[in-house]
């Protein structure tokens, strides 16, 4: 048992009225601990109930992203690249109830020179939903025994890149197991919303669910000293933005002493109407993918152009949203995705 561990779980456990915040250096030891093994696994049981009651603060995060960033794998930086590396922070434990768009938002930015980088993990608790290494392997690409070399040869051939938990941060993999033990997903998984293991400027684009959470992650990027992000209020606290409804979006920006402002991005103002696609059938979604990449109809053309028209705005590819849209329904008409998606699998089975 670790003495060091236990006043760290004693401050944020002792209750509604006399628990205490950690700051950014007791909260980045306290992950390095639980990572590292120095806590005992009722510790760290009782450290991630504790901490998702008490509820995390920025200054926690930032100190946890610290230690992240000391033991896990971080990518050197891309060199002669118009825009900086984009990456796509997503719930690790998928989706259940909407179809995803961030493989086809992946294959329109890539295609167009801007570099991605996703990650994610193997079916999680407690969703056990649809995920990020499923549909790319639905597509014949799989991406969990690569190099590290080998995803630098991606990113830099491609402009796609994907870290893949249990090869990559076995550590961090190693605290999974705690989400299936105590049935609820801990404060810690907000990490994976907002990880950067990469050394160079980047855009970090996260989804989240709830208000607070998006607070939080402003105030850890803030600490973290972050310069760009977009944190979209999407489909099942992913990027994905909504097509039933006005999306709630904050992005850094200069134009006052806060570093962020809101945008409200309503899909009707586009003339884009439909409804979310349903994810009823997993082989029904991988049918309406492929038909999607090939750029023939589908019940995801409409979520694909809305989301592929605003981050190619977002991203510095197109100067407006209206021109982003056009571009993004060009690209996916036209049957540049599929093309992309060729050159990936090429250089992926080299």
């Amino acid at each position: 048992m670790s003495s060091e561990f236990r006043e760290l779980l004693k401050k944020i456990g002792s209750g509604t009225h006399t628990h205490k915040n950690l700051n950014r250096q007791e909260a980045g030891l306290a992950l390095e601990m639980m990572l590292t093994g120095i806590a005992t696994p009722a510790q760290i049981g009782g450290f991630l109930i504790a901490h998702r009651i008490k509820r995390p603060t920025g200054e926690e995060l930032a100190g946890m992203l610290d230690t992240y960033s000391n033991l896990g794998v971080t990518l050197p930086t891309l060199e002669n690249r118009q825009y900086p590396l984009t990456i796509l922070g997503i719930p690790y434990d998928g989706r259940t109830r909407t179809a995803p768009i961030s493989p086809i938002t992946t294959l329109i930015l890539s295609e167009v020179g801007v570099p991605v980088l996703m990650h994610g993990g193997r079916k999680m608790p407690t969703k056990y939903g649809l995920t990020l290494e499923e549909i790319w392997r639905s597509l014949d690409i799989d991406l969990t025994q690569l190099s590290l070399i080998k995803i630098e040869r991606l990113l830099n051939n491609t402009n796609f890149g994907f870290l893949y938990l249990p090869q990559h941060f076995p550590l961090a993999n190693k605290l999974v197991q705690y989400r299936e033990e105590i049935g609820k997903r801990p404060p810690i998984a907000t990490l994976e919303l907002i990880w950067q293991p990469y050394e160079g400027k980047n855009h970090l684009i996260a989804g989240y669910v709830h208000p607070p959470t998006e607070k939080m992650i402003r105030e850890a990027l803030k600490l973290r000293e972050v310069e760009k992000f977009t944190l979209i209020k999407g489909l099942e606290g992913s990027g994905d933005l909504k097509l039933g409804q006005t999306n709630i979006i904050a992005i850094d920006t200069q134009e006052n002493e806060q570093g962020y402002k809101y945008l409200k991005v309503n899909p009707f103002d586009y003339n884009l109407k439909g409804n979310d696609t349903v994810l009823s059938n997993n082989q029904e979604y991988f049918a309406q993918l492929k038909k999607t990449i090939r750029g023939e109809k589908s019940s995801l053309t409409i979520s694909s152009i809305l989301n592929g028209g605003f981050y190619l705005w977002r991203c510095g590819v197109s100067d407006s949203m209206e021109k982003g849209l056009t571009m993004a329904e060009e690209l996916i008409t036209k049957g540049n995705l599929q093309t992309q998606l060729d050159k990936i699998k090429m250089v992926n089975n080299e």
